[in-house]
């Protein structure tokens, strides 16, 4: 991120909020001098925001400044959908932007649930398709690409996972059993290559391992950050993976291993 001051244009609160978000987690901390001085805002106007990122688990409040909200959070918590769209939402937006430009015309695709899968469906609507069927469990996915005529949406049944807007058991399972698709784009918390990738809850975990079982080709998408940690539920091993796009703060160690596991990386 340019470190240089952006007093020059005046920020809508929730946009300097989500860049302080990403401020922090992309420097590993940030002081509320630090801030007022590259948003160009008081230093009270700055503790408000980090108060208000704090109280939703966005960040972490330090003495004097933030830090992320991973540093004193595990990795296996379940963070809801709404906090998990403010980090690192950059990165998610180009990932998003580099996994729709695969998708072909005609395709039948499925998209998991997720932050970094919301930002997909979000460029699939300024794309034209003239047809395009969209499997989803996700609740704000299906909303995201209602009301296009030409993009069919499969919506799966399933216990909802208020946390996620996913849907999830053995109604999900059963109806996606029925129904075989030519890419996934997966979502995941967590992408160790010794562990493979994983998510906090058994069930979604579940669910994601049948995706990948009906689907041609598996693309997980998940920003540098989720690269290395583990969370509860193992979905897959990395070898049943096609590809990963992910961003260029990635560490080169744990792409090399990727690589040599037989999976294709993306750096966005």
């Amino acid at each position: 991120m340019n470190q240089a001051p952006i007093a020059s244009r005046r920020l809508l609160v929730e946009e300097r909020r989500r860049l302080i978000v990403d401020l922090v987690e992309q420097q590993g901390r940030a002081t509320v001098e630090e801030l007022a001085t590259r948003f160009g805002t008081s230093a009270v106007t700055i503790r408000t925001d980090l108060e208000v990122l704090a109280r939703s688990s966005a960040i972490a409040r330090s003495h004097g400044g933030a830090l992320p909200v991973t540093a004193v959070t595990p990795a296996t918590n379940d963070t809801p959908l709404n906090i998990k769209e403010t980090r690192c939402h950059a990165q998610k937006l180009r990932i998003g932007q580099a996994a729709a430009k695969m998708i072909q015309d005609g395709e039948t695709i499925i998209l998991d649930s997720g932050s970094t899968t919301v930002e997909i469906a979000r460029q699939i609507r300024q794309m034209k398709f003239e047809s395009l069927t969209v499997i989803t469990n996700a609740l704000n996915i299906a909303l995201e690409l209602s009301g296009i005529p030409q993009i069919r949406v499969m919506m799966l049944g399933g216990l909802l996972r208020q946390t996620s807007y996913s849907l999830v058991g053995p109604d999900a399972e059963q109806a996606l059993a029925k129904l075989s698709a030519d890419r996934l784009f997966l979502g995941v918390d967590g992408l160790d290559p010794e562990v493979g990738v994983t998510t906090p809850d058994p069930l979604e975990a579940a669910l994601n391992a049948l995706m990948i079982r009906v689907s041609r080709q598996t693309i997980a998408v998940l920003d540098a950050s989720k690269l290395g940690q583990r969370s509860l539920s193992v979905i897959t091993p990395v070898q049943n993976l096609h590809m990963v796009i992910t961003d260029s703060n990635a560490a080169i160690e744990t792409v090399e291993t990727l690589r040599a596991a037989g999976v294709q990386v993306v750096l966005v």
